[in-house]
C-alpha cells in the first residue's frame, strides 16, 4: 500500500493483540491502519455518540486552554476562525467565543453544513480529527484554501514515537475509530504538499502550521 501523506511505498507490521495491520512509512513515519478494519459510517457516529465532554469538565477545558494559549501569539491579526471538526459539545468554540473569536464549526455527523464556503479565515483549529480521516492531504488542502495569507492551522492528535513496539502498546491504537497516526515529521511533510509551513510543535500533540 503507498502512504496516505508522501505515496511512498510502505511496510506491514502486525498487531497481534488487536489482530490488525498497519502500514508504515519510513519516509514520512506515517502509520496506518489497514482500511480492510474500517469501520462502517454508521457505527463510527454511535461511537462518537458516546463523548460526554462539556464545559463542566474541568481537566477537557484545561486541555483546550493550553492548546489555544501554545499557537495564540502566532495568530495573524484578526480573529475570525473555523473549527473544523468540532464534535457533538463544541466546547473549543465556546472558549474561543470568550477569547472575542468569531467562530464558526463544521463537523461530519453534528454541523454538516458547510459554512466555510466561500469564506476565508485568520486561523483554522482541529482537535483530535486527523487520527480520523482517510484522505488528510485532500482535508488539508482544502483547509488551506480557506486560510487567508499567512493564516495559520493549529492541529492536536496525540503524535506516536515512531517505535513500533512502543506502538504495539499505545493505548491511542485501542480506539477503532483512529486510523491514522503521525510524528511531527509526518504533519511537516503533509503541510508541505498543501502550501503550508510547519512552524511549531510540542512534540506531543500539538502541531501549527502557517499558509505560505
Amino acid at each position: 500500500m503507498k502512504c496516505k501523506i508522501c505515496d511512498c511505498d510502505t511496510k506491514v507490521f502486525e498487531d497481534p493483540q488487536l489482530q490488525k495491520r498497519y502500514h508504515y512509512c519510513e519516509n514520512c513515519h506515517s502509520i496506518a491502519l489497514d482500511p480492510i478494519y474500517y469501520l462502517s459510517i454508521e457505527k463510527e457516529n454511535s461511537l462518537y455518540n458516546n463523548h460526554q465532554n462539556s464545559l463542566e469538565n474541568d481537566g477537557y477545558v484545561k486541555m483546550f486552554e493550553d492548546f489555544l494559549d501554545y499557537f495564540w501569539n502566532d495568530l495573524p491579526s484578526g480573529y475570525k476562525a473555523l473549527d473544523f471538526g468540532s464534535g457533538p459539545t463544541p466546547v473549543l468554540s465556546q472558549l474561543l467565543q470568550k477569547r472575542a473569536v468569531t467562530v464558526d464549526c463544521y463537523d461530519k455527523f453534528y454541523q454538516p453544513e458547510k459554512c466555510f464556503e466561500n469564506q476565508s479565515y485568520d486561523f483554522i483549529t482541529s482537535t483530535e480529527v486527523f487520527e480520523h480521516l482517510d484522505n488528510p492531504k485532500a482535508t488539508l488542502t482544502l483547509l488551506s484554501k480557506h486560510l487567508k495569507p499567512q493564516g495559520i492551522i493549529a492541529l492536536m492528535t496525540l503524535f506516536h514515537h515512531n517505535n513500533q513496539e512502543h506502538f504495539l502498546t499505545w493505548w491511542y491504537r485501542r480506539d477503532p475509530t483512529h486510523i491514522l497516526f503521525y510524528t511531527p515529521k509526518t504533519l511537516k511533510v503533509l503541510a508541505e504538499q498543501c502550501g503550508l509551513k510547519l512552524i511549531k510543535t510540542d512534540g506531543k500533540r500539538i502541531a501549527v502550521l502557517r499558509k505560505r
